[in-house]
C-alpha cells in the first residue's frame, strides 16, 4: 500500500475497507484533537495549558484612531475578534427618536422644576440630534460590535497576571473587558477562526468611532520641527523630525554597503547645520571631505606622517556641578582603557601598574584632585612622561618595550605630541582611511576621548557621527567608552549616531544591544539575508517589514523614531545630491563637468 493509501486510511476515507473498518479507522480529527479539555468558570484548561476569554462592554464617548493597537503589539500569547453587524438604518432611526423624546422630555421636566441642569443629559440629547442628522443623510451608517480577546498562559497565575497588563491598558482609555464567565467554550470559538459569533455581547456603534477600531494605522511623523528625512512611504506624508525631542537624541543605522547609510548621514548633517546644530564626524573612508569643504568645515587627516597630533593625555575641565576628583578619575579610567588596546592588552598586574603609572604621570605634573583644573591644559603630561615613569618602578620592563613604538618608534609623530587641532567649525571630520588597519581602533578611541573632552567642556547642540562603529566593537574597551559615550551623551545636548554594516559583529558585542537600547532614533536600510532574522528579532519587525529591507532599493528602509515607525525613502534635492553623493559615476561626471569649465 502507498502513502496515499495509508492517508485515507488514517482520515477514514479507504473505500476498499469495510464498513466497520470505516468506523474504527483513525480520523484526522482524532490526531489533531487535544487529548482533554476542561471548561471551568472563568477560564478554559487544554491539556496543561490554560486561558481566558474576554469581551468589551463598555467604551468612552470619543475614542482616537488604533486604541486596539498597544493590544496587538504586546509581547503575549493572544486572539483577538472583531464582529461587525449591519444594524437597520430604519429600526435606529425609530429607537433615536423615541429616545430623543425621553430625553428632552427630561430635560424639561428638570428646567420646570427648577433644578440645577444636567450636562450629561443635554451632551447626549445633541449627540442624538447629531446622529440621526447624520443617519437620515445616509452620511453614517449603525452596526453592533463585538470585540473578544482570549489569552494564553501555563498557570492561572500568569493568566491573572495578563488580565491585570490589559485591564490597565483598556481602562487607561475608559475602556473596560469583563471575563466570559460560564461561557469560556463559546468565547474560545467565538476568537478561533470560524467567523462564528457565539458570545452576542456587542456595543451598537456608528461608522466613524468603528472606523478607529482598524488597529493597523500608520504613523505620520511630520513635525513641525527638526529636519525632513525624507517621504512615508505608507501615505507619501513628510517624514520630518527632531531627534532632540526625544527622551535621548541618539541614533543608529544599520545597512549594507552601498544601502545608503553614508548618503542619509551626509543629509542628515548638511539638514542639522543649517539648524545651528555643530556636527563632528569620525571618518573611517574621507567619504566626508568633500562635504566639509563644501560648507567651510574643517577636515583633520589622521595618519602616522599628519601634521595634525591628539594628546592621549588630553582631559577635559570639569563643569560646574562636576568636581575635579570626579573628571580625573573617569578620565584616567578611559586612558587606562585606550593603553590596554595599545599594548596589546594587560594582564591583572599590567593593568595596576599601568593604572598608578597613570595617576604618577598626571601628578608629576601638577595635575590633581586638589590643584586648580583652569591650570590643567598647559601641563597636559605626553605618553614619553608616562614611560619615565614606568622606568621608575619595578617589573614594568615589558611594559615599556610594549610602550616605546608609541613613544620612539614609528608611531610615535602622531601619538606622541601635543594636540594642535581644535573644534571651532560647525563641522568637523576626523579622516583616519591613511591610517593602518590595526591603528583604526586605537585612533578611532583617541579622537573620540578628544570629542568628549570638548563636548564636556562647552553644553552645545552637537551631533557625533561614527561611521563604521564596528571598529570600535572589534574589543571590550573600546565598545565600553562608545557605550558610556551614547549614555552620557542626553546629558551634554549631544547626539550620537553610529553607523555600521557589519550588523553581526556590532550585534555580538556585550555592548550592541545596549547602544541600539539608548538610542532612540532608529534607521534600518536594506539588509542582507545572512542577518536579517537577527534585525527581525532585535527590532521586532513583522514579515512585511523584513521583506522590505530585503528587497528595498537604495535608500528605503524603516525610520524609528520612539515608538513610531514608518517604511522611508530618503529624498534629497538636486544640490544637495551634488554635495553628498559618493556614487563612483556621480563623482566622475561631476569631475568632467568641473574640467569643461
Amino acid at each position: 500500500m502507498g502513502l496515499l493509501d495509508d492517508f485515507k486510511k488514517l482520515i477514514g476515507m479507504n473505500d476498499g475497507s469495510s464498513g466497520e473498518e470505516k468506523t474504527n479507522a483513525l480520523k484526522i480529527v482524532d490526531v489533531i484533537a487535544p487529548s482533554s479539555i476542561q471548561e471551568l468558570q472563568g477560564q478554559l484548561r487544554v491539556e496543561e495549558k490554560f486561558s481566558r476569554s474576554f469581551f468589551v462592554f463598555s467604551y468612552p464617548h470619543y475614542i482616537t484612531a488604533g486604541w486596539v493597537s498597544p493590544v496587538i503589539n504586546l509581547n503575549i500569547q493572544l486572539d483577538i475578534s472583531f464582529f461587525v453587524h449591519p444594524a437597520s438604518t430604519q429600526d435606529v432611526l425609530k429607537k433615536l427618536r423615541k429616545r430623543l423624546t425621553e430625553v428632552q422630555a427630561e430635560i424639561m421636566d428638570t428646567q420646570e422644576k427648577g433644578l440645577v441642569r444636567n450636562p450629561v443629559l443635554e451632551t447626549a440629547y445633541r449627540d442624538m440630534e447629531e446622529l440621526r442628522d447624520r443617519l437620515q443623510s445616509a452620511q453614517e451608517r449603525m452596526f453592533y460590535f463585538g470585540l473578544y480577546i482570549t489569552v494564553y498562559g501555563d498557570s492561572e497565575k500568569e493568566l491573572e497576571e495578563t488580565e491585570s497588563v490589559l485591564r490597565s491598558i483598556f481602562e487607561a482609555k475608559v475602556i473596560y473587558i469583563r471575563p466570559a464567565l460560564f461561557q469560556q467554550s463559546a468565547a474560545f470559538t467565538s476568537t478561533s477562526p470560524y467567523g462564528m459569533d457565539l458570545l452576542q455581547t456587542h456595543t451598537p456603534m456608528n461608522t466613524e468611532p468603528l472606523s478607529s477600531i482598524f488597529p493597523f494605522i500608520s504613523f505620520d511623523l511630520t513635525s513641525s520641527d527638526g529636519i525632513l528625512y525624507g517621504v512615508n512611504k505608507h501615505n507619501r506624508s513628510l517624514v520630518i523630525f527632531d531627534r532632540f525631542s526625544l527622551e535621548n537624541a541618539n541614533a543608529v543605522i544599520f545597512g549594507t554597503s552601498g544601502a545608503g547609510k553614508s548618503y542619509l548621514v551626509k543629509l542628515d548633517v548638511l539638514r542639522s547645520l543649517m539648524s545651528g546644530i555643530e556636527v563632528i564626524i569620525v571618518d573611517p573612508e574621507n567619504e566626508y571631505k568633500t562635504l566639509a569643504e563644501s560648507v567651510g568645515g574643517s577636515f583633520f587627516s589622521i595618519s602616522l606622517g599628519s601634521t595634525h597630533q591628539i594628546n592621549p593625555f588630553d582631559i577635559p575641565l570639569p563643569r560646574e556641578d562636576e568636581s575635579a576628583s570626579e573628571v580625573l578619575r573617569t578620565n584616567t579610567i578611559n586612558l587606562v582603557g585606550l593603553l590596554r588596546i595599545m599594548l596589546g592588552g594587560l594582564s591583572p598586574e599590567e593593568d595596576a601598574l599601568i593604572d598608578q603609572a597613570v595617576t604618577e604621570t598626571y601628578a608629576a605634573r601638577d595635575i590633581t584632585a586638589d590643584s586648580d583644573p583652569n591650570t590643567w591644559p598647559e601641563k597636559v603630561p605626553l605618553l614619553s612622561d608616562l614611560e619615565q615613569v614606568l622606568e621608575s618602578m619595578e617589573g614594568t620592563r615589558p611594559l615599556i618595550l610594549r610602550l616605546r613604538r608609541f613613544t620612539r618608534g614609528t608611531y610615535s609623530n602622531f601619538f606622541n605630541q601635543q594636540t594642535n587641532i581644535s573644534v571651532e567649525n560647525n563641522l568637523t571630520v576626523f579622516g583616519i582611511r591613511d591610517l593602518e588597519d590595526e591603528m583604526r581602533p586605537i585612533a578611532m578611541f583617541i579622537i573620540m576621548r578628544y570629542i568628549w573632552k570638548v563636548v564636556a567642556s562647552s553644553m552645545k547642540k552637537r551631533l557625533f557621527v561614527i561611521d563604521e562603529a564596528w571598529l570600535m566593537m572589534q574589543n571590550e574597551d573600546g565598545a565600553s567608552f562608545l557605550f558610556g559615550l551614547v549614555k552620557r551623551a542626553r546629558k551634554y545636548w549631544l547626539g550620537v549616531t553610529t553607523i555600521t554594516q557589519d550588523v553581526s559583529d556590532f550585534m555580538q558585542s556585550s555592548y550592541g544591544k545596549p547602544i541600539v537600547t539608548n538610542s532612540a532614533l532608529k534607521i534600518l536600510l536594506k539588509q542582507s539575508s545572512a542577518v536579517i532574522d537577527m534585525i527581525q528579532q532585535v527590532f521586532n519587525l513583522t514579515e512585511e517589514e523584513k521583506f522590505i529591507l530585503l528587497e528595498g532599493e537604495v535608500g528605503e528602509g524603516i525610520f524609528f523614531a520612539g515608538q513610531k515607525h514608518v517604511a522611508i525613502k530618503i529624498t534629497a534635492s538636486y544640490t544637495e545630491d551634488q554635495i553628498i553623493t559618493s556614487s563612483p559615476e556621480e563623482v566622475e561626471k561631476m569631475k568632467r563637468e568641473k574640467a569643461r569649465f
